[in-house]
């Protein structure tokens, strides 16, 4: 999910009217509809380029073949770093903006496929993010437990506009002399849990820890935002990874966390624990003592770097070896969640082979199939990934530039 953002003004934008734009965004040749689809896909591509160069919005019919260029055509973003997200056939994307003031940027299809904007506003740079209901909760995370304040922000997705904001004290997360630092968001029922490390937020090591064998989820009411407890569980690491979502919902309600155990402390790894899969019961709110899946133990040591959720208790996995605390996942496989199972999945690229592996794809949830970005030395492609075979095909090719992202968009009537 690749983002990045700024808000210097949040307070002022719940103020200020939302720009409109009625311009065209209709992008030339192979961009435009021609099948007569109710729906289009939206490919996010950074052009292969200097560094600096801003992500391209392209649009196209079908995942599973044809070729896409970024020259020529897309929508190209504002400002360098842009991570996205979806929500009732609105796109959103968002700015990272490093320090300095960032935006959100909102498109839909018209009736004919193409994107347009709606509105696009200043925003602060905030770390985490996601759809709660229907609004954009976003979280700007410190770094620095001298100043452990961090700021919400509620975007309704309908008015477009920053509609509530507040606090949170991070070092009041944690009884020690370290802050927990949110890994992500996720909406569970009517609240929210939000995952957190520990970390020491200070003497050039402001990820690492010296707690490194737990794992907590802070739980708050929606939309106040107030907490109402935190739950722990000593089997597993730290929950996700920074700017990664490590839990997901499932059709029964059950929510699913996984830990990639790839902790540090001065750039050492040091975490005790196996990567691993654990789960919460619906309604619970407490770890499943019942539920364990060990994922070193059923890949031969790799740990999981993120993940998908495509349905039916089945994942696709990115997974990597050796451990790293930042390290990419070059390697592929499915978790059925309910068989407790790990399969490889074959017709990837080689590990050496690969560049860039998207952590913002798509699925239609039916338990079959997910597909995801592929850069390689040799280009970058978008791979179906087949969950009842265990296998990958490779399909559309992005000329040109390196897949960051992938959404589906149904048009406007």
């Amino acid at each position: 999910m690749k983002t990045k953002i700024k808000f210097s003004a949040w307070a002022m934008c719940a103020i200020l009217p939302v720009i409109y734009s009625c311009e065209s965004n209709e992008a030339p040749g192979p961009e435009n509809p021609s099948n007569g689809l109710d729906y289009r896909y939206v490919v996010t591509s950074t052009p292969i380029a200097s560094d600096g160069v801003a992500d391209y919005l392209l649009t196209v019919d079908d995942l599973t073949d044809g070729t896409v260029s970024t020259q020529g055509n897309g929508i190209e973003q504002d400002g360098t770093y842009r991570y996205y997200v979806s929500h009732q056939n609105k796109f959103f994307s968002l700015l990272y903006g490093q320090g300095n003031p960032g935006a959100v940027t909102t498109y839909t299809l018209d009736a004919t496929g193409n994107l347009q904007k709606l509105s696009d506003f200043q925003a602060e740079t905030v770390q985490a993010f996601a759809i709660v209901k229907d609004d954009l909760l976003m979280v700007r995370i410190p770094r620095n437990i001298d100043t452990p304040m961090a700021s919400w922000y509620r975007m309704d997705t309908e008015l477009l506009q920053i509609v509530d904001e507040g606090q949170i004290d991070l070092k009041a997360l944690k009884s020690d002399d370290e802050m927990g630092f949110f890994t992500w968001v996720t909406q569970v029922g009517n609240k929210v849990y939000a995952p957190f490390m520990s970390a020491k937020g200070c003497c050039g090591d402001a990820f690492g820890t010296n707690d490194p064998d737990r794992a907590w989820i802070a739980i708050y009411s929606y939309p106040s935002m107030e907490l109402e407890k935190i739950i722990t569980d000593d089997r597993i690491s730290s929950i996700g990874r920074y700017f990664m979502e490590g839990l997901a919902v499932v059709e029964s309600g059950d929510v699913y966390a996984f830990s990639p155990a790839n902790t540090s402390s001065n750039s050492e790894l040091n975490s005790t624990k196996p990567s691993a899969i654990v789960r919460i019961r619906a309604g619970q709110e407490e770890f499943d003592q019942d539920f364990f899946m060990d994922v070193e133990e059923l890949t031969g040591g790799y740990y999981l770097h993120s993940w998908i959720y495509i349905g039916s208790g089945k994942f696709v996995l990115t997974l990597g070896k050796p451990k790293a605390t930042w390290g990419p996942g070059e390697y592929f496989a499915i978790a059925d969640v309910n068989a407790k199972s790990i399969q490889w999945v074959t017709g990837v690229p080689s590990a050496d082979e690969i560049t860039s592996v998207t952590t913002n794809n798509y699925s239609p949830k039916d338990g079959k199939s997910a597909y995801i970005g592929i850069t390689t030395t040799e280009g970058s492609h978008v791979y179906h990934i087949d969950a009842e075979n265990n296998t990958a095909i490779k399909g559309l090719e992005v000329q040109g530039g390196t897949i960051t992202a992938i959404r589906r968009l149904e048009k406007s009537n």
